[in-house]
């Protein structure tokens, strides 16, 4: 390619880091891997710098890790648009930017980054053209996806290999335990680490730890789950730094620690409790056992998407094995009493974590930044401008 491609990521923050999770990472990789000039458009800076410490939120622009950080701001600026623009998750551009895309000689490629889902229909409209109804414009649609029909999931060239790094060699374990303050389990001790919506099922499976036979480490990280821990021990502060214990079950709240730190922690857990798309993701390339916390929506929409992902993630599990799987994953996100649910689940120890590991390797060959920019490719070439 004669010039380097530029690329504008507009996001609006929605749920505090979700969206916000995705579309960094997706930055961060476009620019640092692949050469693409970034400029990450943010309307809320302040949830950013919890996950880029570094970040001035008085800035309107910036540069963080070889990504340009620009704040989305109501009044938005004139500046040339992208040779590939990215709506993430169906965010509305604005007007002046739009038009300005429109006034172009050759069009920029516009992309709607879809939310993630294991549905069906999700593979017939990957990939689908949306014409402007005024404007010369098309916009596409393109889906994250665990299948080859999709546009695959976020995956840094090396994590797998820092993964197992990391996994096989004690001194970076330990490294890691102490740089949150504490000594490294012991081998007979279960590490959880638990990062979830509200859930009032989080007493009945803290019972379920309290009064097991196995010593249980639950690692909290700052989040908003973070109240019921509290009212589970009677705390009605719960913050950073608080240990609780009872029966044999031990709580450690955590800080919010930023994107590569949870990483190690998904990766020095024996299990993951993880919530909305980011962290599900990241848990699945940490190849250990795993619970989703999927994104609540009206009339139940979400258990539709978590039963669909669930069929796919269970293709090769014995049945047994694979039912357990479902009645905890649907009791924690029903809010129901997932004790007895957990104690089925973790009989199956063994071939779930080789599952996991398996199911890991077996997305690792379908990557959303590569595909993006394959896409784009195939578009700009087809229109004649090849970048």
């Amino acid at each position: 390619m004669n010039n380097p491609v530029t690329c504008d990521i507009f996001c609006n923050v929605i749920d505090n880091y979700g969206d916000i999770g995705v579309c960094w990472r997706l930055a961060r990789q476009l620019a640092n891997e692949y050469g693409v000039a970034v400029r990450l458009w943010m309307d809320d800076l302040a949830s950013f710098r919890r996950l880029c410490p570094e970040v001035e939120v008085s800035l309107a622009q910036q540069r963080c890790r070889g990504v340009e950080v620009r704040h989305w701001a109501a009044l938005f600026p004139e500046v040339e648009p992208a040779h590939l623009v990215i709506e993430a998750f169906a965010c509305e551009l604005p007007e002046s930017y739009i038009a300005a895309m429109a006034a172009q000689e050759h069009k920029p490629v516009w992309i709607n980054l879809e939310y993630l889902s294991a549905e069906d229909w999700v593979a017939g409209c990957h990939k689908l053209p949306s014409p402007h109804p005024f404007l010369p414009l098309i916009k596409y649609f393109f889906f994250p996806g665990f299948t080859p029909q999709t546009g695959g999931l976020l995956l840094e060239r090396d994590l797998i290999a820092r993964r197992d790094a990391f996994q096989s060699d004690a001194a970076q374990q330990r490294s890691f335990w102490q740089s949150i303050g504490m000594a490294m389990p012991d081998t007979a001790t279960l590490r959880v680490s638990l990062f979830g919506y509200e859930n009032t099922a989080l007493q009945s499976l803290f019972d379920a730890w309290a009064s097991g036979t196995q010593a249980v480490l639950c690692l909290v990280p700052e989040g908003r789950i973070l109240t019921q821990v509290g009212q589970y021990f009677g705390d009605a502060v719960p913050c950073v730094g608080k240990a609780y214990s009872g029966g044999n079950l031990q709580v450690r709240v955590l800080p919010f620690v930023e994107q590569e730190r949870y990483d190690e922690l998904l990766w020095a857990c024996d299990i993951n409790f993880v919530r909305g798309e980011d962290s599900c993701v990241r848990a699945q390339w940490a190849g250990q056992p795993f619970v989703w916390h999927i994104y609540p929506q009206l009339d139940n929409v979400h258990m539709q998407k978590l039963r669909a992902f669930m069929a796919l993630y269970c293709t090769d599990l014995p049945p047994d094995a694979a039912h357990a799987l479902y009645a905890l994953w649907e009791g924690w996100n029903h809010s129901a009493s997932p004790g007895q649910a957990w104690n089925d689940f973790w009989i199956h120890e063994s071939i779930l974590r080789q599952q996991a590991r398996a199911w890991a390797y077996k997305l690792s060959g379908n990557s959303l930044a590569l595909n993006l920019l394959d896409f784009f490719r195939s578009i700009d070439k087809m229109r004649g401008s090849e970048i």
